[in-house]
């Protein structure tokens, strides 16, 4: 598979990271239903139930690189493989930037997952010829304000979310965060392999 990357985690986990297929569907259904409830509203900003709906499903694998991709961290050596996952969806009016969005299941958080896939949806991105990718965040969702400014993001309040943008041409406003140096380590690991 294109793009299939087989990398180790800073805790020494082997993992495979790569787009997700059709053939994931039944693999995004369990992950999602794995998450804690609290977990699905920071990530939908509503409560849902445990199963999610064939609509979202079908977005999430509807694979386009110049419009929108999704990719998957799994750790093979688990009976369940899904860890997390990642995606972004280019902008309809602001055609130069993309919509990022990611989550980790609960217990695999604050493992540098979220930080790995970051990397891979920032050189996805940046291969489709964007310039800016953008995050949303509820303001009561400290744990991803802190963690996509530790990342180097520029944030503001809209009136209503959190929004933070990344300039994917400009490395050197990283800040000297443990988050954004790892970040910076996986994007100078991974752009010989990506780009």
């Amino acid at each position: 598979m294109k793009d299939r990357l087989e990398l180790t985690l800073r805790d020494g986990t082997p993992v495979i990271v790569r787009p997700l297929i059709e053939e994931d569907r039944p693999l995004v259904a369990e992950a999602y239903r794995r998450l804690s409830p609290m977990a699905r509203y920071q990530r939908f900003w509503t409560r849902t139930g445990e199963m999610i709906g064939d609509a979202m499903l079908d977005r999430l694998l509807d694979q386009d690189p110049a419009r929108h991709v999704t990719w998957a961290l799994l750790d093979p050596a688990r009976e369940f493989p899904g860890v997390g996952g990642a995606s972004w969806w280019r902008g309809a009016i602001h055609t130069n930037e993309a919509e990022i969005s990611a989550m980790v299941l609960d217990a695999d958080q604050r493992r540098g997952i979220g930080t790995l896939l970051l990397a891979v949806m920032w050189l996805t991105a940046f291969r489709a010829g964007l310039e800016h990718l953008v995050a949303y965040t509820l303001v009561d969702n400290r744990l991803a304000a802190d963690w996509m400014r530790d990342c180097g993001a520029q944030g503001s309040w809209d009136g209503y979310k959190l929004v933070f943008r990344w300039d994917l041409d400009n490395l050197n406003s990283l800040p000297p965060t443990p988050a954004a140096t790892d970040l910076a380590a996986w994007l100078a690991e991974l752009s010989p392999r990506m780009l």
